[in-house]
Parts: structure tokens; C-alpha cells; sequence
């Protein structure tokens, strides 16, 4: 009651069921450690609540079945929040590669690190789900199969992993897809940045601060000509991904139109490729998608 009070909030539970019993409710957003995700997905969806379930959904591809199930069932959104689809400079992307504007594309570069040893922190808990991979090495993973909407079929990877925490702590992966590769690296525990480029025969897009744009710099990308003779440069001020998400995804609760949101189907997919990694990594090198 306190914190609802403090944020102007109408109403207030004292249980996480009260709050999915209540008929007040339509819909949840889920921020709970990853470990929790699949349970109370399920749970929101069984007492008819939509669900926005913070990113990774789940830790394995198969569970990501059971909620499609659930979905189906009891007819109700499931989504996962990645807030990067839903922002223009990816929107923006998207339509420049789907353009030709690049050309083919031939390689995509990424990066996502930042330097975490906090022992509380539930990235450095296992049981709670933590690890570089779930946390960030999603992204460059997530933004490649939007923007050039196709499936990678197979990985190469090594991954390291924290002899204290048991968590991984820095993968370098290329996923393969039918013409191109994405090649990044992720760690929980290397100095802060983030990038992404998409490199074809006819030029090269650059996305600076491509999934925490306003704290890892101005969102912008930055579209460079074959000989880099020209850079055109695209700013998108100060655009709220999170925003963008929760009106997307109200708006497809209340009108039942979920092309723009997205979907547990791409969930599984992603999640399919993380499951490769570390089983790549564990095989010596590859492993099938």
C-alpha cells in the first residue's frame, strides 16, 4: 500500500495471486528474475492476464512451448519485452537493409559488455537464472533476425564462465545464417560498450547505441557509401524504447491486432540459438541451430 501510494497507483495487493485474481487487472508486466519468468508467465495466463515478461522469457527453447501452449488456450498475449524491435532506429534499419541500400549482406559485427562482479546481483546468481548469454548476448542475436528477418542454422562459439559465480561471463559466438554471418562477443565482465554493424558489398550501417540507447550514447545510425566517401547520418532525439513497447503492446491487447508486437514463435527461435552457443561451446567448437 505504501509504494502505491507513493506512485500514485489506484490499486495495491498484498500477493502476486490477489493481484491475478483480481478483475481490475488485464495484463502484467513480469521484471522478476529469469529463473521466475515461465512459472508466472503461465500463472498470468491461466487467470486470463496478458503478459509482458521481461527479456530472456525462459533459459531453454522447449519452455518457450509451454507458454505458446498457454497463450493459445487461454487466448491471451504473451510477449516477450524486447523494447529494441519497437524502436525506430532498428524500424529504420530494417527498412534501409530490406532496401538493398547495403547491398548484399555479406558479415554483421556486435558487441554488448559491461563489468559486473556485484555477488548479489542476480546476473552472478545461477540459480536465478544469471549469465552474460540470457542477459545481453540476446540482442545482437534478437536485432539480426529482425532486421534481416531470416533464421541463422547453425553456431560456432567458445564461452567462459566465472569460477566463483558458475555463471558465464564471455561468449564470442558466430551464428551462421544462409549467406551471411553474425559475429559478436558478450561479457559481464569487460569494460562497457555496445555497437552493431551490418556490412554488404554496396555500403555499411552502423547502429552506435543499438539496445540502451540514451545511456550508451545518442540513438542514431550512421549509413556509409562503398568507398565511405559518404556517411549519411540518422538521429532519433530522445525516443523511450519502453515507451514505445507498452503503447505497442496495449494496443494490441485492445484491439487483438498483434502483428507489431513481438511473438512467443520469435522468442523460441532466439532462444534455439542460445541453446546452441553453450552447446557449441561444450561440443569443442559448432553445434547445429
Amino acid at each position: 500500500r505504501q509504494l502505491a501510494d507513493h506512485f500514485g497507483a489506484p490499486l495495491s495487493f498484498g500477493s502476486y495471486e490477489a493481484l491475478l485474481d483480481s478483475e481490475d487487472i488485464d495484463a502484467v508486466y513480469i521484471p522478476l528474475p529469469t529463473s521466475s519468468h515461465v512459472e508466472w508467465s503461465i500463472k498470468a495466463a491461466q487467470k486470463g492476464k496478458h503478459v509482458l515478461c521481461e527479456k530472456p522469457i525462459a533459459l531453454h527453447a522447449d519452455d518457450i512451448d509451454k507458454l505458446i501452449v498457454v497463450s493459445e488456450e487461454r487466448k491471451v498475449i504473451i510477449s516477450e519485452a524486447f523494447m529494441v524491435t519497437y524502436h525506430p532506429q532498428w524500424v529504420t534499419a530494417k527498412r534501409i537493409i530490406g532496401e538493398g541500400k547495403i547491398g548484399q549482406l555479406k558479415q554483421v559485427q556486435g558487441v554488448f559488455s559491461y563489468f559486473n562482479i556485484d555477488p548479489y546481483n542476480m546476473r552472478n546468481k545461477v540459480e536465478l537464472g544469471g549469465g552474460g548469454l540470457p542477459d545481453i548476448g540476446v540482442y545482437p542475436i534478437v536485432t539480426t533476425r529482425f532486421v534481416t528477418q531470416m533464421e541463422p542454422h547453425s553456431v560456432t562459439a567458445r564461452v567462459q564462465y566465472d569460477q566463483k559465480f558458475g555463471t558465464d561471463i564471455f561468449a564470442s559466438a558466430q551464428v551462421h545464417f544462409d549467406g551471411f554471418d553474425l559475429s559478436f562477443y558478450c561479457s559481464t565482465q569487460m569494460s562497457l560498450r555496445q555497437h552493431m554493424t551490418f556490412h554488404g558489398d554496396l555500403g555499411c550501417l552502423e547502429v552506435h547505441a543499438p539496445f540502451n540507447a540514451r545511456v550508451y550514447g545518442y540513438s542514431r545510425i550512421s549509413l556509409h557509401s562503398q568507398d565511405n566517401a559518404r556517411v549519411d547520418e540518422i538521429r532519433f532525439g530522445d525516443t523511450n524504447q519502453y515507451k514505445i513497447q507498452i503503447e505497442k503492446i496495449s494496443m494490441a491487447i485492445e484491439t487483438g491486432e498483434t502483428g507489431d508486437i513481438f511473438d512467443l514463435h520469435s522468442s523460441r527461435n532466439n532462444q534455439k540459438t542460445i541453446d546452441a552457443i553453450y552447446l557449441a561451446s561444450k561440443l569443442g567448437g559448432h553445434a547445429n541451430i
